[in-house]
Parts: structure tokens; sequence; C-alpha cells
């Protein structure tokens, strides 16, 4: 955290209007939201590690994320409405103090149900802390200070997926999977303890309840919940083909529909969906979508072909992607002063330029690609991201009123957490579709009527013959050529999702054009 708080002014010269207790209330409330979005990544990291220690199979252990995701992604739009309920010192408080106690649950966890259970509660409870901290920087830090606000947050935001596997990795290694949940416990004490205690900045309005939307929640948990469902899993089991899958991507639709009416029929909704009114909103969570596809998806993919193509253990990944993590941090202050200093619009175009330059750079994987090779490309999409993560912020939340920041700044992230979502399942489809394209294009170069492949097997086989006998030769060259093909047609199948992902930052660049720039609204900085 120190790192990240050099983008900001320090402690003895606080932000105009902000007291040093409301300052270092904040900075706790970033680290909560770290702490918060961190826990998606450092488990994932561990776990095999989890599924052994509950006896559990690989397609139960998925649920261990997939309970939490599907958990969050309910709360963060809720958070608007909770947050003007019960005021954000009540609502962080709690959120934090329940993402604690439910991370200790999971480390003492014995069965997998319970660990899926709690993996639920804590991802629920968890997932306010991060729309409540955008929120908190817009209504709290007056325009002029918010681009140095935005520059922390979007670095938290980015750096925690980073650098989550291998944090994960290594207390895993060093300790045991417990640890992955335990390291929660002190950090969320303090995080609740210091929050509750400074951060009086609004007032909870408790009428609000007589108006509270039941139905409306429930069909935004069910809407939610299960698109999350058939994102999650559906890649792995052939979307529609599988009768759950299409089930559940039934029942997103109908519950969506009966969601979206309630939304635009109820006096008081569940979520309050006029922010889209504005047009910097409206464009500005488009690019958070595209935003979560990119860092979520580049994020999953290089580690994913360090591990299974290069053989990468889980320090080795995390070595080679903290060069995401360093750029940010050299990048974040530089940022800052460009956002303040330009148009926020061109340092958007810019970052999305470079994010796809960099992505372009990295679609040139070969089966010897390492750290040197990634080097450059993850440094550059390392300041890429900074520099879109930041103007989004400010183009996003910037223009509107303080009055539906709340609520809005819910459904920004929601849109992030969506696109991570889509991202994820857009990258596991096309691994599986180009792989297999690719496979039966590569096997039949290697096939017995070509000459040259024919000559590389006999070779092959005549030299692994006084090892293996002239049999058992010939079986092992087959298997090594089968997996050869295999190795290169992943390698292949990962460099044209890069290329896609690479297009897509491309083609949203002109979308900068329908941008209105942000001025100083008001609100921000008078906050009791």
């Amino acid at each position: 955290m120190s790192a990240t708080a050099a983008a900001l002014p320090s402690p003895h010269r606080q932000m105009a209007g902000v007291g040093p207790a409301k300052f270092a209330g904040f900075m706790v409330m970033v680290l909560g939201m770290f702490m918060a979005i961190l826990d998606i990544q450092i488990v994932s990291a561990s776990i095999a590690e989890i599924q052994a220690g509950l006896a559990a199979s690989p397609d139960e252990a998925s649920w261990i994320q997939t309970s939490y995701l599907i958990a969050e992604i309910v709360m963060i739009p809720l958070s608007g409405f909770l947050s003007r309920l019960l005021s954000t010192r009540v609502l962080f408080t709690i959120s934090a103090l329940g993402f604690t106690v439910f991370s200790l649950a999971c480390a003492m966890a014995t069965s997998l149900p319970l660990m899926i259970a709690f993996r639920a509660a804590q991802g629920f409870l968890g997932g306010a802390m991060i729309p409540t901290v955008f929120a908190t920087a817009f209504i709290l830090f007056p325009a002029k200070q918010r681009t140095r606000v935005s520059v922390l947050i979007g670095l938290t935001a980015t750096l925690a997926p980073t650098i989550g596997p291998t944090l994960g990795g290594l207390l895993t290694e060093t300790f045991s999977w417990h640890w992955l949940f335990l390291i929660n416990v002190p950090v969320g004490l303090l995080v609740a303890g210091v929050v509750w205690r400074t951060m009086f900045i609004d007032e909870g309005d408790r009428r609000l309840l007589a108006h509270f939307d039941w139905w409306g929640l429930a069909f935004m948990a069910v809407f939610l919940g299960s698109l999350e469902y058939v994102m999650e899993e559906g890649p792995r089991w052939e979307w529609l083909e599988d009768e759950t899958i299409a089930f559940f991507a039934l029942v997103a639709l109908l519950s969506g529909i009966a969601f979206f009416w309630r939304a635009f029929t109820r006096r008081e909704p569940i979520v309050d969906l006029r922010a889209y009114g504005n047009a910097n909103f409206a464009i500005g969570s488009l690019f958070a979508f595209i935003v979560g596809i990119g860092l979520y998806g580049a994020v999953y993919l290089v580690p994913l072909f360090l591990g299974r193509v290069r053989g990468f253990n889980s320090l080795q990944i995390g070595e080679t992607m903290f060069v995401t993590g360093l750029a940010m941090f050299i990048a974040a202050p530089i940022v800052g002063q460009m956002a303040q200093r330009m148009d926020v619009r061109v340092v958007l175009a810019m970052g999305l330029g470079i994010t796809s330059y960099a992505l372009w750079l990295t679609a040139g994987l070969t089966t010897l690609s390492g750290f040197w090779e990634l080097a450059l490309p993850l440094a550059l999409r390392g300041v890429g991201t900074m520099m879109v993560m930041v103007p989004v912020n400010q183009v996003a939340l910037g223009t509107l009123p303080p009055a539906r920041i709340k609520n809005a700044s819910g459904l920004y992230n929601l849109m992030r957490n969506l696109g991570g979502a889509v991202g994820l399942a857009m990258i596991n489809t096309l691994v599986t579709d180009r792989g297999a394209a690719h496979r039966l294009h590569l096997a039949e170069q290697v096939s017995s009527g070509r000459v040259a492949a024919t000559q590389w097997y006999d070779n092959l086989a005549n030299a692994l013959t006084p090892r293996l006998g002239e049999a058992q030769a010939s079986i092992a060259a087959l298997r090594r050529i089968a997996q050869m093909v295999e190795q290169q047609a992943m390698v292949l199948a990962y460099n044209d999702v890069l290329i896609v992902m690479s297009l897509l930052f491309a083609g949203a660049i002109p979308l900068v054009l329908l941008l209105s720039k942000p001025q100083a609204a008001p609100g921000g900085g008078g906050a009791h």
C-alpha cells in the first residue's frame, strides 16, 4: 500500500476539505477493497490443494470459486441501495466484518458443502466493499483531487488480480491453503475498526426500507446468479447443449426480464437504472466491461500458457506476471499527472491503443516464450491498463450528481465484473474451438503422406530404439508427435484469443469520441 500511496498527497498535505481521520479512513477502505478483489485470485492458484484437503473432485472444487463470484456479483449492484439505507460507514463496517468472519469459517471448513456455503457468504458480504470505495471517492473528495484518488483505486483494482496467484501460491507452499483465508482476519478487523471510527460522511435513510423491493431483489439475485453460472460453466459443458446450462440460461432470461420490469416501474427500485441516461456513464460502463475482459482475461490466459505449455510453477508464473504490477506502480503517478494536465479522453484513447498493442505483441507466443520474451508486452499492458482505468473512472462517475453516485458505482463495478465473466467464458470457448481447428490442421501436416513428417518420425523412432526396443520406440515416437501437435495447437489457440482481445481494445477507441469531458461536478469535500 505504501507504493500506491505515492500517487497521492502525503498525510501532512491533506486534500482540500478532507481531514486526516477521513483521509486515513478512506485509505483503509481501499485496503479493504484490495482484500476483496485479491481473494478471488489468491484462491485460484491453490484450488488443487483445497480440493485435496476437502476430498473433492475437480468439478466439485470449481464451485469454491463459482459460489464466491455468483454471490459477489449479486451484492455489487445492491450495495448502492444498502449504502443509502444504512450509510457508507455502517455498510462498509458490516461488509468488512462479515468478510472476515466467513474468511475464518472458510479456513475451518471440513467439507466441500461447508466451504461452498462459507465462500458464498464471504463473496456476498465482501462484495459491498468494492463499489462503496468508488462511490466514497466521488462523495468525499473535491473534483480537482479525484484524479489522484482514481489512480489509487485503479492501481488497486488492477494490481490485486496480478499478484493474487503469486501470493496464493507462496502462502500455500510455505504454510497451507488455510492461510489463504486466515490472512484476511487481521486485515479485516483493522479495516472494520478504522472505518467505524472515522468515516462519518453521510447518514442512512431508514425510510427507504418501507419501499424495499423484495421481489426486485429476488429477481436480480436469480438473474445475475444464473447469468454468472452460465458464463462460468458454459465453456466446460458445451453451452446450451448441456441441459443444466440451458435451464439456467432460460432462468436468467426470464428473471432478467422480470428484474428490468421492476426496475423501470417501481417508485424505489432495488437498482436505479436511470444513471444510464447519462451518456458518459453509459459509455463509461461499456469501457468498464471491456476493461473487465482485458484485465481478467489476460491475467487468466498468460499464466495458463506458462503453466500448461512451459510447465512453470506458481512462483515462476508470479515472477513473470509481476512485470505487469511493477509497470503499474511506475506508471501510476505519471498517469495521474497526465489525467490532470490533459483531456482524460485523450489519455483513455492512448491507454486503449497501448493495451491493444501490448496484447498484439503477446500474441507472438511460442513454446519457448518465457520471462524475457513476455517482459515488454506485459509491462506495456500494465501501463496501458492504468491509462484506461483512471480516465474511465473519471468519465463514468465524474459527470453524475452526488445523489446518484452510490447506485451508479454499483452498476459500474457490476459491468466490470460481468466483463470479466464474459471474457473468461469467451477465452475458454475460443481456446477450445481454435485449439480443435489447429489440431486438425497440424495433424494433416504430420500424416504419413508427408515426406518430411515421415522422415522426422523415422529419425525419432531410430533414436529411441536402442533404449526402448523397436516396437516401444515406434509407439513412443507417435506419442511424442501427438504431444507436439497438442502443444502447438494450444499455443496457436492462445495467440488467436490474444489477437481477438487486441482487436477488441482497438475497436473501442472510436467510442471515446462519444464522451463529454468531465467537468468539476459539485459534491466532494463537504461530507460531514
